[in-house]
């Protein structure tokens, strides 16, 4: 199932209605605003992957709410797309010198739409983890966990273990390919090391989703 979060923002309501229906229909969860305040005010309460700003719209344009989300850490992974009918290279090139990844054309394509959605969060370098009422959050770029919008701090082992796990969810990983993959062949560690970094992830995260496989090793189970 999709669980990526995307915001639009648009004071037409017929084009709010018909991006929603297009990008729901890829299964993803789709929140809405008609100027540039409430979508701040939406992206400061859900924290979209995607953010879709329409550039002419009242209470803040779609530039403006782009600068202020920009300047906000919260936003420093969340792409932005903007909306426009205005084919104007300056309005264009300042919408990406301020943070903007990308731009669709009115009328809108609703295949072009999906496509240029689809791509551009498949190459966002952010792991999502849904386990239940949970969402844990994996950045690998900058080395970060979010886990209910909350920041979890882990030190550089810790974070390349949780990373390892999770690249691939129900698969168990022995304890000697844990060592070669996180610590390196090069350095001399014991398992109790291993141990050690599991159980301080566990604390931090309070969660249940590393399983110990007794004499073999740890997974990630959601």
């Amino acid at each position: 199932m999709n669980t990526k979060k995307i915001l639009i923002a648009d004071d037409e309501q017929d084009i709010l209605t018909f991006i929603q229906y297009n990008l729901e229909k890829e299964g993803y969860t789709v929140f809405t605003a008609t100027d540039g305040n409430k979508a701040i005010d939406v992206a400061k309460k859900e924290t979209p992957q995607l953010i879709i700003l329409d550039v002419m719209m009242p209470n803040k344009n779609g530039i403006q709410a782009c600068e202020i989300l920009r300047a906000d850490a919260q936003f420093d992974h969340s792409i932005i797309i903007f909306l426009t009918a205005l084919i104007d290279d300056d309005i264009q090139v300042k919408g990406l010198e301020l943070g903007a990844d990308d731009y669709i054309a009115k009328p809108i394509s609703p295949k072009v739409l999906v496509s240029k959605v689809n791509a551009l969060l498949r190459r966002s370098k952010i792991e999502e983890i849904y386990l239940t009422d949970t969402d844990l959050i994996i950045n690998k770029e900058a080395y970060t966990v979010t886990l209910n919008n909350e920041h979890i701090v882990l030190p550089k082992k810790e974070f390349e273990l949780l990373a390892l796990l999770n690249s691939k969810p129900g698969k168990v990983f022995l304890r000697q390919e844990i060592l070669d993959k996180v610590w390196g062949s090069d350095v001399i560690v014991g398992d109790r090391t291993i141990d050690v970094h599991v159980r301080k992830i566990r604390a931090k995260l309070d969660i249940d989703c590393i399983k110990t496989i007794k004499g073999v090793g740890y997974k990630f189970e959601m």
